[in-house]
């Protein structure tokens, strides 16, 4: 669907299963998203992946390595649903990539293609992000992006609950050019 150099991003499908169940079992790679998640909630996820892509032609996309067609993580757009923030409705880009796939620059590669294919398919003013303030890496990469915080965005998430050091989100936008 989008090709990049290294990459090609695509809709993420049942053969993926593997792949985004072994991303989500991992302690380090889910450490700021919830931690560890069991194999049938990365099945959950898949579906609600294709599902979004099917309502809205966008999604958390799958990672492909274009070098030997591995599956090496999601990353893409989707519309934040959550009615109890301040993003309600925004475009949100979202990313995981596998561990060994770290430090490759496969993370900025996929989000750049992924905010192109934003800005050339959306009407959105703005797309946003959202992380804990603990997740530099994530940090980083938006910055990276060109993605400025917005302090008066962040919020505390209410899928964690109080006292969680996860509770608390920061969020970054990057307006379109």
């Amino acid at each position: 669907m989008i090709e990049t150099e290294r990459l090609l991003l695509r809709p993420i499908g049942p053969d993926d299963r593997d792949a985004v169940a072994t991303m989500f079992a991992s302690p380090s790679g889910r450490r700021y998203l919830g931690g560890p998640r069991p194999a049938d909630e990365a099945w959950d996820a898949i579906v609600a992946m294709m599902a979004c892509q099917a309502a809205y032609g966008m999604s958390c996309w799958g990672v492909e390595r274009r070098a030997d067609a591995r599956l090496i993580g999601v990353c893409g757009l989707a519309p934040f649903a959550r009615a109890d923030t301040p993003i309600e409705g925004e475009i949100e880009i979202g990313w995981q990539l596998a561990e060994e796939s770290w430090g490759q620059g496969y993370g900025l590669e996929a989000a750049k293609a992924s905010l192109a294919w934003g800005w050339g398919h959306l009407p959105a003013p703005r797309i946003v992000a959202i992380t804990v303030p603990a997740n530099l890496p994530s940090v980083r990469l938006m910055a990276r992006l060109g993605m400025t915080p917005r302090p008066d965005l962040d919020f505390d998430h209410p899928l964690f609950a109080a006292g969680d050091p996860l509770r608390r989100h920061v969020t970054y936008e990057a307006q379109r050019p």
